[in-house]
């Protein structure tokens, strides 16, 4: 097995992979860095997940994480044309927030599939991208809650836990610990 900080690189590898691929309208921030990077994060955060799944040669979560996010976003998309909802800048397809769905999909997977040490950093950048998208007055905070929850259900009905080793805190009201587990 090997140690989380192992796996540093390759999150980092594929972030800056994700920022070459942006390009020069990166650099040129549309509003302010924050909301630019909410938007990076939005191709970031799945390229992470699949990275993930390149890393530990695991097809069936590649294909679990595909099916997830290929139907949160029709949902989100279907929802976005149905319903018209204007944004605060008054243009229409407001609701729901494609950017929450895609990052909170990738979030759910990489917690579901792989355990809350990749997880729980990537459901707070998907806060973040929930945030900007709000702050860039690109969305209401219903949208992007309602992008949440789209791509967070669609993910943990989808896709399922890794067949390796688990590491996980146990937190009760008497004890404390780490469960360390193996699925075959």
């Amino acid at each position: 097995m090997q140690s989380f900080t192992g796996r540093w690189p390759l999150l980092f590898f594929t972030l800056w992979l994700t920022l070459e691929a942006r390009g020069a309208d990166f650099v040129q921030a549309r509003l302010d860095g924050l909301t630019n990077t909410g938007d990076v994060m939005a191709y970031a955060l799945p390229a992470t997940a699949l990275g993930l799944t390149a890393y530990y040669k695991d097809g069936e979560g590649a294909l679990q994480f595909g099916k997830a996010a290929a139907i949160s976003m029709v949902l989100t998309f279907g929802l976005k044309y149905s319903v018209r909802a204007r944004r605060p800048t008054g243009e229409l397809y407001s609701f729901p927030s494609g950017h929450a769905t895609i990052t909170f999909s990738s979030a759910e997977f990489m917690r579901k599939r792989y355990g809350w040490q990749f997880g729980a950093p990537a459901y707070l950048l998907s806060a973040f991208v929930g945030y900007s998208r709000v702050r860039a007055h690109q969305h209401y905070a219903r949208d992007v809650i309602a992008g949440a929850a789209i791509g967070m259900g669609t993910t943990f009905l989808l896709s399922t836990r890794y067949r390796d080793w688990n590491i996980q805190p146990e937190i009760g009201p008497q004890q404390r610990g780490i469960r360390l587990s193996r699925s075959f």
